[in-house]
C-alpha cells in the first residue's frame, strides 16, 4: 500500500490569522510530502509493505525502527491533523458526547484545555500533544518526534503538532501562543467526536 500525500480539506487561506497560507504550503507541500516519499522509500520490499497505516506504526514501534516510526507515524499523525482543524473551530461548544466524556475523565473542558496546552508546551523539542482514549477513557499524551497513541496502546482522537514548522512562521518561539490559538479557533470538534465514537465502539 502506497502512502499519498491527501489533499487539504480546505483552502490554504482557511486557517487565517491562526495558521497562514505560507505554513500550510510549507506543512503540507514540503514537509507531509517528504514523510511521504521517504515513507514509501522504507515501505519497499519491506514486510510491512501491505499493512494498514496503523498496524505499521504499532509494528515499527515495537521493532524500534526509527525510519518507519518518524516517517509513516508523521504520515499518520498529519492525514488526522488537517482534518483536526477547521475555519471557525476551537471554543467551548463541543459535540454532546465528546463534551460529556471531557466532563466524566478529565474534569471538563478548562482543566483539558489547560492541560492540553501544558503537554503540547512541555513536549521538548519536536512532538505531538493528545487527546485520546485509552482503557476506556480520555487522557492526555504527548509523544516525541513522529510517535503517536497507537504506538502506546492508545486512540488518538485529537493531536497538535508541535514541531518547529507547525508554528514558526506565524508564532516564532511562542508555542503557548500557537497551542491557544490551536484550541480556542481551530479545533474540528466534529472530527474529534467522529474519531471518539470509533475508538469507544
Amino acid at each position: 500500500m502506497a502512502l499519498e500525500l491527501p489533499a487539504l480539506p480546505y483552502d490554504y487561506d482557511a486557517l487565517a490569522p491562526f495558521m497562514s497560507r505560507e505554513t500550510l504550503e510549507f506543512h503540507h507541500d514540503k514537509h507531509h510530502m517528504a514523510y511521504v516519499t521517504n515513507g514509501n522509500n522504507l515501505l519497499k520490499d519491506s514486510p510491512h509493505a501491505g499493512k494498514s497505516i496503523e498496524e505499521i506504526c504499532v509494528a515499527a514501534f515495537n521493532e524500534k525502527n526509527a525510519g518507519l516510526i518518524n516517517n509513516v507515524g508523521q504520515h499518520y499523525n498529519h492525514i488526522h491533523f488537517w482534518h483536526w482543524m477547521k475555519k471557525g473551530g476551537g471554543g467551548t461548544k463541543l459535540p454532546g458526547k465528546i463534551a460529556a466524556a471531557i466532563d466524566a475523565d478529565l474534569g471538563g473542558y478548562d482543566k483539558f484545555k489547560a492541560d492540553f496546552i501544558a503537554a503540547g508546551t512541555t513536549q521538548f523539542g519536536s512532538g505531538w500533544a493528545w487527546l485520546a482514549v485509552k482503557d476506556g477513557k480520555l487522557a492526555i499524551m504527548k509523544t516525541p518526534n513522529g510517535e503517536n497513541p497507537l504506538m502506546h496502546g492508545a486512540h488518538p482522537i485529537l493531536g497538535v503538532d508541535v514541531w518547529e514548522h507547525s508554528y514558526y512562521i506565524d508564532y516564532r518561539n511562542a508555542r503557548p501562543k500557537y497551542l491557544e490559538a490551536f484550541v480556542d479557533s481551530l479545533i474540528n470538534w466534529d472530527y474529534v467526536e467522529e474519531m471518539h465514537a470509533k475508538a469507544v465502539g
